[in-house]
């Protein structure tokens, strides 16, 4: 009898058990859906911060920009203020736009992004660029005269590691370069201060355009390896073919990596846009000297070409359809206002050069 009873009596606990795993079965599903949404609301949060981070900024005036940075600090227009001012908002921009400095995030949606850290590069080359003409031509009176001491700081903080992320962090570092110009450029509006120069002259600008004729150069070749072509390889000495015969020359195809066609592109997005504000900034600063050389016209040139390359991408991707084939080719596109701009930056060379 006790025996029936006990059998008896655990019957009900026999039951319960089907409605504990079903308990645990749907409280397992509901943690599941619970995590999925988080999750899908997490990516789609990121995923349109990313969006908007991606956002290119606009093209700003730069000679208003300038008088209006004067106006608040209580400073003259002098020679070099234009250009220096500029430099500072175009480096700052790095800084200061949606999403700030994203080249060295670490987290999302900054690490899966990489359009933008290649536009931000591309601005970064052009800012070392000026920085060092600053210090080396534009601040010197000769190649025996002392360098600007604050100039001299400012170099080496544009020239860090743009995916430093901490001790010390990329953006502390280029902050302190724009501390720097600032206190040059405070120096240089001060009628009182003596020790700060600019020198507007032909053979300073001349320096710095040779650089810019450099990367831009670069940039258009890159740009157009996009599609793969057959060039020369001129890497390789070229040896002194026998009386009668040809001399022998290698080809080699030069295409850029699939993978890296949106990244050149973006890099020259961001070199286009800081260089069309500089121009804008040395056109103010060298009137004089560009009045004289009748070389006004050209540097207006090079702005107009560079600014056409911002026109805004409606493609959600960089395209790299054939030249002549039923898809856009962005890069060949991108390619042919850098040439263009290259190719003025050289007759405008060669105007500095006459007499």
């Amino acid at each position: 009898m006790l025996d029936w009873k006990n059998r008896a009596g655990s019957a009900p606990d026999r039951a319960a058990e089907p409605k504990s795993a079903t308990r645990s079965y749907f409280g397992g599903l509901l943690f599941s859906r619970a995590l999925a949404t988080l999750l899908g609301l997490y990516l789609l949060v990121t995923g349109a911060l990313g969006w908007y981070w991606s956002q290119e900024p606009a093209l700003f005036p730069v000679q208003q920009n300038a008088q209006i940075a004067a106006e608040k600090e209580g400073r003259q227009m002098v020679v070099g203020y234009t250009t220096v001012e500029t430099l500072k908002t175009v480096a700052g921009t790095l800084l200061d736009k949606p999403g700030g400095y994203i080249s060295n995030d670490r987290f999302p949606p900054g690490l899966w992004m990489d359009n933008m850290p290649s536009w931000e590069y591309g601005v970064l080359v052009q800012v070392r660029d000026l920085t060092r003409a600053l210090r080396k031509d534009f601040a010197r009176s000769q190649s025996q005269s002392a360098e600007d001491a604050d100039l001299a700081k400012a170099e080496p903080r544009f020239n860090f590691d743009n995916k430093s992320w901490v001790l010390p962090s990329s953006e502390s570092e280029y902050q302190d370069g724009i501390n720097s110009l600032s206190r040059y450029q405070a120096r240089l509006s001060d009628p009182n201060q003596k020790t700060a120069q600019f020198y507007a002259r032909a053979d300073n600008l001349n320096n710095w355009l040779g650089d810019v004729g450099t990367r831009l150069g670069s940039l258009s070749q890159r740009l157009s390896a996009s599609v793969g072509r057959v060039k020369l390889n001129t890497a390789l000495k070229t040896e002194t073919p026998a009386p009668g015969q040809a001399p022998q020359v290698d080809e080699v195809v030069e295409e850029t990596p699939w993978m890296q066609i949106d990244n050149v592109f973006y890099e020259a997005r961001g070199q286009a846009w800081a260089l069309s504000h500089l121009l804008r900034a040395i056109e103010v600063d060298f009137a004089d000297v560009l009045a004289k050389k009748n070389a006004t016209v050209s540097v207006r040139q090079i702005i107009r070409e560079l600014e056409a390359s911002q026109e805004p991408v409606w493609s959600p991707m960089i395209l790299n359809g054939s030249g002549f084939g039923i898809l856009a080719n962005h890069s060949l596109v991108m390619a042919n206002y850098i040439s263009r701009a290259n190719a003025a930056v050289i007759d405008l060379r060669q105007l500095l050069n006459q007499g």
